[in-house]
């Protein structure tokens, strides 16, 4: 198969809104479009589950802004004014799994809802390309391994069914109007500014926290429960891959491409922080999926995108920024 170049050499001095710029994932995108050659980021965010110190770094740059009066995707007027003038918008804001599990309705308003009214102000204000955000939940279980983007739709989550809902718009927005766009379903993605002290924070924070007070971290089952875990700077980057190729209308799988079992990734985390406690094993709880590792293929032929982190490197970053946050915070 040959590898497509299908750079658009029209992202120069172009202007970029970045929706959910604020967040986790959001706030490395922002600082992986500072290395491009664009005229303008402008980041949308209504700092519910982002910070201002996410983007410490890149305010720094002079391209980069926050939309001055804030606001939400819920929020059609200010989101129409936030996007006139701009060319290419990065759509990343949602309600993540957990909330989603216990607010469907709010789920329902920000996730889908909220891409509709996206959609709407892209088409309205003209704009290039939209890079959507999507999940791996859109596929829930392994049907098969490794997981192509031909995978059938198998989940059974609110938030996995608000991302297939989006994604059908994005066709649809496609079909009807000629916005051209790609959606990116995200593997596990973990690192350096990931919640760790939210009411929904990630299992690898929750090992973490364990450790921290002396504690075994716990694995629910036998831990053989298996992910794609992925890099937060390998996947900001991943949208620059999609924003600069010339591919439309599709949809590519962001991820490592290598299982890892929730044993494993707990043993490498002991590792890392020098602990000598035992895994604690308990019944298994709620688990919303079990087997779910990503085929890298298609991202790297049609995009060029291949994460560069390893997992023990990114665990390393990550447990050393928390370390570093956590004295921050406690000044």
């Amino acid at each position: 198969m040959k590898i497509k170049s299908g750079l658009m050499p029209n992202i120069e001095s172009s202007k970029c809104l970045v929706i959910g710029g604020a967040g986790f994932i959001g706030s490395h995108v922002v600082e992986e479009l500072i290395k491009e050659d664009v005229s303008e980021i402008v980041v949308y965010d209504n700092f519910c589950r982002g910070t201002y110190d996410n983007l410490k770094i890149a305010l720094k740059d002079p391209r980069v802004s926050i939309y001055d009066i804030g606001g939400d995707i819920t929020q059609t007027d200010i989101l129409n004014s936030a996007m006139k003038g701009k060319d290419y918008v990065i759509h990343l804001a949602a309600l993540w799994l957990l909330q989603c599990y216990e607010y469907p309705r709010a789920a329902f308003d920000v996730n889908i809802q909220g891409t509709f009214n996206v959609l709407e102000a892209c088409v309205r204000n003209n704009i290039k390309k939209l890079i959507y955000s999507s999940s791996a939940s859109v596929y829930g279980d392994a049907v098969e391994l490794p997981m192509s983007e031909e995978h059938p739709y198998n989940n059974r989550t609110f938030y996995g069914a608000t991302k297939i809902a989006g994604e059908q718009m994005c066709r649809a927005y496609h079909d009807r109007y000629g916005l051209d766009y790609a959606g990116l379903r995200y593997m596990n993605v973990y690192g350096t500014r990931q919640d760790y002290k939210g009411a929904y924070v990630a299992v690898i924070m929750k090992i973490l926290d364990r450790i921290d007070q002396g504690l075994s971290p716990i694995v629910y089952g036998d831990g053989s429960q298996a992910y794609d875990f992925v890099y937060v700077s390998d996947v900001a980057r991943s949208n620059i891959c999609a924003l600069k190729a010339d591919e439309t209308d599709t949809f590519y799988n962001v991820g490592r491409g290598t299982k890892t079992t929730i044993k494993e990734l707990c043993e490498m985390i002991l590792k890392i922080t020098g602990s000598d406690l035992d895994i604690q094993y308990e019944s298994a709880g709620q688990t919303f999926v079990t087997n779910r590792i990503g085929s890298t293929e298609k991202a790297e032929m049609e995009i060029g995108f291949t994460a560069q982190i390893e997992l023990e490197e990114g665990l390393r970053n990550l447990i050393e920024w928390r370390k570093e946050a956590i004295k921050r915070s406690n000044k």
